[in-house]
């Protein structure tokens, strides 16, 4: 049995299709990752999760049982629009929402203290929310999401505003939370960090599922006749190759498609034929942002009557 499951799941606004019959199981135990460009559904999809949003059609169930309104207390829910008041303090507003969860007390001011501590906000737990920076408001808003020690955590976009030393301890946190079994679900346009977190993904566009499974799974399949390349040097005579089908240009990595994967070798050798600098040849690999490129530029061509991606 999963933990949670969307079966069918639409919802439009006016004329607009927010979110397209999209079906999903997240695991029990695991981080799952709803992943997708700006106004892709992704926002929608976990409203309807959590019984915020109801849908047109479809239901959500939670192990078996369709979702309803109890499901909230299980649930720490970062939303992507941050709903913090501005004139309260740090402290107080973190033990207000630990309050609205059932959760008050010794243990909880303790634990508070804890996560201040570890964010570099103890000093701050007497400021008002507005004299503190939006990075800071983040740090303050995820502390009240998972102090109450949910079940299930919802983060929509929970890296945005961070620095990267607080991005860091933001991820070591919730691999801490998926040790202790909770089930984690985040949604972000960030492809990087859905790749080093994320044990399965949903990948969704013009509010469809275009494809879906464990990360690890899905990688392979689109790895076949893949090189992740980083060089020094001019590749452009690859370009007329005729083992090449396509290369992509990623900045720091070039994805190479060969027409067959056989040819690894021996494009290693012409590439080193060519006085071309090798730091990384990675044979049958292939990013999740390259993934989504490829199948995301598919989908858009669906959109003008040519093929389009569903379900992978």
């Amino acid at each position: 049995m999963h933990a949670l499951e969307g079966k069918n799941l639409t919802k439009t606004f006016d004329k607009i299709v927010a979110v397209d019959n999209a079906s999903f199981e997240v695991p029990e135990g695991s981080i799952f990752g709803l992943i997708g460009r700006n106004g892709a559904g992704k926002t929608t999809t976990i409203r309807m999760m959590m019984n915020i949003y109801l849908p047109d059609s479809g239901e959500v169930i939670l192990r078996g049982t369709k979702v309803g309104q109890d499901f909230k207390n299980q649930v720490g829910y970062l939303p992507e629009e941050r709903g913090l008041y501005k004139k309260m303090k740090v402290n107080d507003i973190i033990y207000y929402f630990a309050e609205l969860k059932g959760k008050t007390g010794r243990d909880v001011h303790k634990k508070a203290d804890e996560y201040l501590k570890r964010f570099d906000l103890y000093d701050r737990r007497l400021s008002k929310i507005e004299d503190l920076s939006k990075g800071n408001q983040q740090k303050v808003q995820f502390i009240a999401t998972i102090l109450h020690d949910p079940e299930f955590i919802i983060l929509d976009e929970p890296f945005s505003g961070l620095d990267p030393i607080n991005t860091n301890l933001l991820r070591e946190i919730i691999m801490e939370m998926k040790q202790r079994g909770k089930v984690i679900i985040f949604s972000t346009h960030l492809m990087d960090f859905a790749e080093k977190m994320c044990d399965h993904i949903v990948m969704i566009d013009h509010g469809k599922i275009i494809m879906k499974g464990a990360l690890a799974q899905v990688k392979s399949k689109y790895a076949q006749r893949n090189i992740s390349l980083t060089y020094d040097g001019d590749i452009s005579f690859l370009q007329s190759d005729p083992m090449i089908e396509k290369i992509s240009n990623y900045g720091n990595t070039t994805g190479i498609r060969l027409k067959d994967a056989n040819s690894s070798q021996q494009l290693l050798r012409m590439l080193l034929d060519r006085n071309v600098t090798i730091k990384k040849f990675d044979a049958n690999d292939i990013s999740l942002q390259e993934i989504f490129i490829e199948l995301a530029g598919l989908e858009d061509e669906g959109k003008n009557g040519r093929k389009e991606v569903r379900n992978v």
